[in-house]
């Protein structure tokens, strides 16, 4: 309780001095994500399976820029050259296929819009947000030059796995442990992806195999620019479109996990949305 009264009161006097000018910052993540393979040895080798293995760890770091004020923010993967397609070893390509979302927040009035291509289709997912029930710990640390506290956000999820060993999609339940690291040194309740909520930017978080690390922040940068929502595509809620998505996903898989073939090499590819 000590802990989030300092904060709270760290928080307002940082406020009081940003509140009569302008406010606007930039912060670069890198995101990092280890892929868990669940796959039949006596059908892919270990070989492969390391191959595939490195493949995705390497194709899913990703960098994304974060712009925000005090009470909107947008959130996009920065675009990066295509290296040239070469085959491993074990004669396995992997290559993601991933959409270029950008995400739209509004704290202050609770929304968020997200502009996201699935299958070819432009879609608009507008809904409210939902307010993240975190902890707050006492624990800090230093990023850069920003001193972060820990924060930490439990909750039950659904989850959909394809098992390659009998070729089904099965669904579990799973506790999911999320652990964010803030500063109330930028006092805006802003984060990566679909972070938020807590009494500072967040600089880090670590959530099951994904980590997202800020690299750079630049405040009130010396060109300033305006965040605007996207506004193509089919408007649909965040309910619906996981309806799409997983009526996609699954027809997808069925027209896929025999894998292709092309010039003697096996090609997996697998879709991606978001960080």
């Amino acid at each position: 309780m000590k802990h989030q009264l300092s904060v709270f009161l760290f928080l307002i006097c940082i406020s009081s001095q940003i509140v009569a000018q302008k406010f606007q910052g930039i912060a670069v993540y890198k995101s990092k994500r280890t892929v868990a393979l669940k796959m039949d040895s006596s059908k892919v080798d270990n070989e492969q399976i390391r191959s595939i293995q490195e493949q995705l760890n390497k194709q899913f770091q990703k960098d994304y820029t974060l712009k925000f004020d005090r009470k909107e923010s947008i959130y996009t993967e920065n675009e990066k050259l295509e290296a040239p397609s070469t085959h491993s070893s074990s004669g396995i390509q992997i290559k993601i296929v991933a959409g270029n979302d950008l995400v739209y927040r509004n704290i202050a009035d609770k929304n968020y819009v997200t502009q996201r291509e699935l299958m070819g289709k432009l879609f608009l997912i507008k809904d409210s947000l939902k307010t993240l029930d975190w902890k707050l710990e006492s624990e800090t640390k230093k990023i850069g030059n920003y001193t972060a506290y820990k924060a930490t956000l439990t909750r039950e999820i659904k989850i959909k796995e394809f098992n390659t060993e009998n070729d089904e999609t099965v669904e579990t339940t799973k506790q999911l442990t999320t652990t964010a690291w803030y500063t109330p040194q930028i006092p805006v309740s802003i984060g990566p992806a679909g972070y938020w909520g807590l009494p500072g930017l967040i600089l880090e978080v670590q959530e099951d195999k994904l980590t997202l690390l800020c690299t750079e922040i630049v405040i009130n940068p010396a060109e300033e620019f305006s965040i605007e929502k996207p506004v193509k595509g089919t408007v649909v809620t965040q309910e619906e479109f996981n309806h799409i998505q997983q009526e996609k996903n699954e027809e997808w898989i069925e027209r896929n996990t025999g894998g292709k073939t092309k010039g003697g090499h096996k090609i997996i590819s697998i879709k991606t949305s978001g960080q």
